[in-house]
């Protein structure tokens, strides 16, 4: 199955010159969904993946269904202020500023083999800050899986560079 041709480009949004990649007709559809589970967790079935993060929050929906075929608990990384209990955070800079994401101090157990997954690589600086934050927390990263991912922002150096290996399924090679 051609998952890609479930997904959508919206020319300029959220603004003009950006063409979003639309995910929603993808999650419309059983089988096109189920295949890209399955194919998300491929090269990590045999990896003893132990839990699974996705980042608000996109993240979660391919995460949590990741974790549910992983047969394994899903983290959320979130926003600042919306997680309850104590929390650890890790800040990363963006084109125009910065943000931050954060994660329950108990979340991730040291030595724990995590698989990490968002919906969309672009510059890799959430999914770096994201892995950093459960890196901090003693966490041993196993892959950083994705739907899409934007080949032309190099995102995919970033977090190679953390030594940590990166499975997407769908190139877009240039804007």
């Amino acid at each position: 199955m051609n998952i890609e041709s479930f997904i959508r480009d919206i020319p300029d949004f959220p603004k003009p010159g950006i063409v979003f990649k639309d995910i929603t007709p993808l999650l419309g559809d059983f089988k096109a969904l189920r295949e890209t589970i399955l194919k998300l967790i491929c090269p990590f079935v045999d990896k003893d993946v132990e839990v699974v993060t996705g980042v608000e929050s996109r993240g979660f929906i391919f995460g949590t269904a990741v974790a549910e075929r992983l047969g394994v608990g899903f983290v959320p990384i979130r926003k600042p202020g919306k997680l309850p209990a104590e929390t650890v955070s890790q800040s990363y800079e963006l084109e125009y500023g910065s943000d931050t994401i954060e994660v329950h101090a108990d979340a991730i157990k040291p030595g724990q083999k995590v698989l990490m997954v968002d919906d969309l690589l672009a510059t890799g600086g959430t999914m770096g800050a994201a892995c950093d934050l459960v890196r901090k927390l003693g966490g041993e990263i196993v892959g950083a899986a994705f739907v899409i991912e934007l080949a032309f922002l190099h995102g995919r150096s970033l977090i190679e560079d953390k030594g940590i290996p990166v499975h997407s399924l769908i190139q877009v090679a240039g804007e």
